[in-house]
């Protein structure tokens, strides 16, 4: 049953609504970039005012930001083409095991991904100075694929479980072997959900602050941690860390843009089943 106009009107209001208000501090931050901070931190604010570049040039020129998000990409790239392929044979061996056992390993996976990563900080720190990898983009990969592997399994497991399990009988029964069954049946018909779990990771390692403050330096510095050096007092830096923002976005946002047809059928696969 079709909902009635006034329902469908009402929605796409207060959708419009939403829209607004997520946008709000995406385009204040745009403002804020291109205004001198006379301009910014004016009251009542200033809507009407001459544009510049000058701090989105001094970002990625002077400063060199550029580097950052080199380190950031390989970093981010690197996590996800490891811990997507790992996570997808795992979330199908979860899938289709029998009896209790994958809930005990599935709730671990659960409680490590809910720990506190202040406190897994420490440990890593001393392991990468035991190893001399502090400030090299193994150690930073390393770390960011444990911490998301969990979240890699359960997602990929929840599309695995609308995979029916005659597709895998008949595979056997065709004389398929198990990865046979994994890698030419199961996976084509996830593969939907294979860009949604890949695009999530991408982002969870891409946005990481906390790792990538204490385990990388001056060589592998990412964007977050760049970032954040920009604020305090003067108030140009505010300016600086707003074109810094719009710059971090604008990669994600461009990835997206071109995965959207993957985005929307991964979103909508299992949504009905039958």
């Amino acid at each position: 049953m079709r909902p009635s106009r006034t329902t469908q009107m009402v929605l796409f209001l207060a959708l419009c609504a939403f829209t607004v208000v997520n946008l709000t501090p995406i385009i204040w931050a745009f403002m804020t970039s291109i205004k001198q901070p006379v301009d910014a931190f004016s009251v009542p604010p200033k809507l009407i005012f001459t544009p510049t570049f000058e701090f989105h040039y001094q970002v990625w020129v002077e400063k060199e930001f550029w580097r950052f998000l080199i380190n950031s990409a390989v970093i981010a790239i690197s996590t996800v083409c490891i811990s997507v392929p790992i996570g997808t044979m795992a979330a199908f061996a979860l899938s289709r095991m029998r009896g209790g056992g994958s809930r005990g390993i599935l709730f671990g996976l659960l409680a490590m991904r809910m720990f506190p990563h202040i406190l897994l900080a420490i440990p890593f720190f001393v392991l990468a100075q035991w190893l001399s990898l502090i400030d090299t983009y193994p150690m930073m990969i390393m770390a960011l694929v444990a911490i998301n592997q969990p979240f890699t399994i359960w997602m990929m497991r929840s599309f695995f479980m609308d995979v029916p399990l005659e597709l895998d009988e008949a595979a056997r029964i065709d004389g398929c072997n198990l990865w046979q069954v994994f890698y030419q049946v199961a996976l084509p018909v996830v593969r939907p959900g294979l860009w949604i779990t890949s695009l999530f990771s991408l982002l969870l390692a891409y946005n990481e602050f906390l790792f990538a403050l204490v385990l990388t330096g001056p060589n592998t510095k990412t964007l977050p941690v760049a970032i954040a050096e920009y604020g305090a007092e003067d108030l140009n830096y505010w300016s600086l860390s707003a074109a810094a923002a719009i710059g971090i976005m604008l990669p994600i946002v461009l990835f997206m843009m071109a995965l959207q047809r993957h985005l929307v059928r991964g979103l909508a696969f299992g949504a009905v089943k039958g």
